[in-house]
């Protein structure tokens, strides 16, 4: 018994001397020479078998008092090196933090914004409507007849048998007239939807700012006057712009509105397409049957309305070449601006 008395005592002067210099890489290793299958305490238990039988039990609980020792020591050990390694791996709350990347306005909200700012400044309230418009405010009240020819300009997505997702702003023009006695002074920004096959000029949706004047003795000078100064605080002072006869059903006269390239200065580009010129916008004269729908006297009132698209504003002023790339929300792009 003092022979095996004496080896436990020796295993444990060693385990104490090697644990205390011991590595958080070598702790497994010490667990398997003292612990393991062929470790010191198992060979321990195996002398055991030449003691005498009434000496074993004793044996027993001295051999079991130093395993369960060393368990204990190594379990400290390992708790320990963890302790030690979250310490070093906790941040530092001294340092100065990591800047974290913040959000930005879309490029088209900022045109919006900067439009719809400016035509306040012109004297212009915001008027809003519905999205899923009646047949009679999308086409009717704006002198599209059923059957008529017009409609064909612009591909619908119909909801139901009389009504579609609105396929420009203008219903809120008529709405707005049809609840609002003249003088009438407002834009009308909003979202509008064409089944149009999507490519790098059209989209299936797109953003509209349509404007309206309605009182006595308005004239198609008053309009090319506000236009012409809309452009001048949009696009800068050296601006030129021009207007060309079109046709529109809810106006007449009709004109589209062209503005000098201000890439190329109106010498011509690939963005102009040589021209020297850039297309912006649709504009006339009210419609005397628009009147007549809302129940406006057109012998008493005449006025203007005039439509723009965002998206087009807003890649000619930027440069982008693809509508598609406004709707991909690719942090890249949208980060250039």
């Amino acid at each position: 018994m003092s022979d095996i008395k004496l080896k436990a005592d020796q295993i444990r002067k060693q385990f104490l001397e090697e644990v205390i210099s011991i590595g958080s890489d070598k702790i497994e290793a010490l667990h398997s020479a003292y612990l393991g299958r062929k470790g010191s305490i198992n060979s321990l238990f195996s002398l055991m078998g030449k003691a005498e039988p009434e000496l074993r039990k004793k044996l027993g609980q001295v051999i079991n008092n130093l395993k369960n020792e060393i368990e204990t020591k190594l379990n400290e050990a390992k708790l320990q090196f963890v302790d030690k390694e979250k310490v070093e791996k906790a941040p530092d709350l001294s340092m100065d933090a990591y800047p974290i990347p913040v959000g930005t306005r879309h490029p088209l909200t900022k045109a919006m914004d900067d439009i719809i700012k400016i035509f306040t400044r012109l004297g212009f309230d915001i008027a809003t409507g519905y999205e899923v418009e009646t047949d009679w405010f999308n086409f009717e009240s704006l002198n599209f007849p059923p059957n008529h020819p017009a409609r064909d300009m612009q591909d619908t997505f119909y909801t139901g048998e009389n009504t579609m997702l609105r396929t420009h702003t203008s219903p809120v023009q008529t709405r707005y007239m049809t609840a609002n006695k003249p003088p009438v002074r407002v834009i009308a920004p909003g979202r509008v939807y064409r089944n149009e096959a999507i490519s790098a000029r059209s989209y299936c949706l797109f953003n509209q700012i349509e404007g309206l004047y309605v009182d006595k003795n308005v004239s198609f000078s008053d309009l090319k006057t506000t236009l012409d100064m809309f452009c001048r605080m949009y696009f800068g002072p050296s601006v030129k712009t021009r207007f060309r006869t079109s046709y529109f059903p809810f106006t007449e006269p009709s004109a589209e509105m062209d503005v000098s390239c201000f890439l190329c200065g109106g010498k011509g580009c690939r963005v102009c397409k040589k021209t020297g010129w850039l297309e912006i916008l649709g504009c006339g004269m009210v419609d005397p049957n628009v009147f007549k729908s809302v129940g406006y006297d057109p012998d008493e009132v005449s006025g203007y309305a005039f439509g723009m698209g965002v998206e087009r504003m807003t890649m000619m002023k930027l440069g982008v070449h693809d509508i598609r790339m406004f709707f991909d929300n690719d942090v890249e792009f949208l980060k250039q601006f």
